[in-house]
């Protein structure tokens, strides 16, 4: 990868492809020490900047690692090194989760020794805690900027709404601005079309993609019959195992998805996990997007989707077989209703940038 991206409205270079380290130190179905060392290497060696953990994956171990190997390889300058906080870390502790001041600073502390560095690129909050006021949040995550323990902020996981109000309230109080918006996004999950990114084109927020093989589902290696794994490789199984189980089984739909993916797949002698990758990593919006591997083989094949160009009448039929139901409101805004009902048949234009 050569080419880099900036991270929303600020100066962060960051590579399309992302590193997500999930699996990293995860001993039920992820990858060792010296594995994910190996993947680390050859995403570095790949031109990727864009590594991202957090404090919950593997209790810790996962940012353990992740610091480590960049100790090793003198990359601290080079990386770009995201982690998250918000869930919960300790148990019988009711300030150790959430979006609350306590627990935003005490997690970032505790990863900033796991990770053994004085700062992080890219603070995520993980999830939305559906309690705490988005001010005191904000005004938090705004204090670490400004103490240097953070260098851009981002949100995970929540309303587009919430996304919006925390734009709003940064840019009214002088404070730090959201960065980006880490969503879940691929052929079978586009929720996000409706409301996240038109906010975020419009706030000036990157969109990261996670999931974007929907947990392994679109790497094609599924049982229609019994949505089991099929493919080669003990982990991959037991982790698409955990994930069916986490995330719930696939509908017709989405198995309509996977055969249109699997067709074109063939056509362009490519992996469908690398036609799923194309076709997110550049949809509108979208700045980076994660990816994962249990194998450095895996890694480069996901790599090599940066460098798919899809055809127009390929991207056209994932687009039309995985289009979402558009919610009662969004129906109003169909082209052809726009054009019978809100210009009576005029042509407008908005004024170039």
């Amino acid at each position: 990868m050569t080419t880099y991206h900036l991270l929303g409205n600020t100066g962060l270079r960051v590579s399309p492809l992302a590193l997500g380290t999930m699996t990293f130190g995860q001993p039920e179905w992820g990858t060792d020490e010296d594995a994910s060392r190996r993947i680390f290497s050859r995403y570095l060696d790949s031109g990727g900047n864009f590594v991202d953990t957090a404090n919950v994956y593997a209790q810790g171990r996962s940012e353990e690692l992740v610091g480590r190997f960049v100790r090793e390889t003198g990359t601290r300058d080079h990386v770009v090194l995201a982690t998250k906080f918000a869930q919960t870390t300790q148990a019988g502790n009711p300030n150790s989760f959430g979006n609350g001041r306590k627990n935003i600073i005490a997690a970032l502390d505790a990863s900033l020794r796991r990770l053994g560095t004085d700062y992080v690129d890219v603070y995520w909050m993980h999830i939305w805690d559906t309690l705490t006021p988005t001010e005191e949040a904000m005004s938090t995550l705004d204090s670490l900027v400004r103490a240097g323990k953070v260098r851009a902020i981002g949100l995970s996981n929540v309303p587009a709404w919430y996304a919006t109000k925390a734009q709003t309230l940064a840019w009214s109080h002088g404070w730090e601005a959201v960065a980006a918006l880490q969503m879940e996004y691929s052929l079978v999950e586009r929720g996000i079309e409706h409301e996240h990114v038109p906010a975020a084109l419009d706030l000036g927020i990157g969109v990261v993609p996670w999931s974007p093989l929907s947990h392994g589902f679109l790497s094609g290696k599924y049982r229609r019959e019994s949505e089991d794994y099929t493919g080669p490789g003990r982990l991959d199984a037991e982790f698409f195992r955990a994930m069916r189980d986490f995330m719930g089984s696939h509908g017709e739909h989405d198995w309509k998805v996977l055969d249109t993916l699997l067709a074109i797949a063939t056509e362009l002698d490519r992996p469908a996990a690398q036609v799923a990758l194309a076709w997110v990593a550049r949809r509108p919006g979208v700045t980076s997007t994660l990816i994962g591997a249990h194998t450095v083989e895996q890694l480069e094949d996901n790599l090599a989707a940066w460098e798919l160009d899809l055809p127009a009448d390929h991207r056209a039929r994932l687009d039309d077989v995985s289009a979402p139901e558009l919610p009662g409101l969004y129906r109003m805004f169909r082209p052809e209703l726009h054009a019978r009902f809100l210009t009576a048949g005029y042509q407008i234009l908005r004024r170039p940038a």
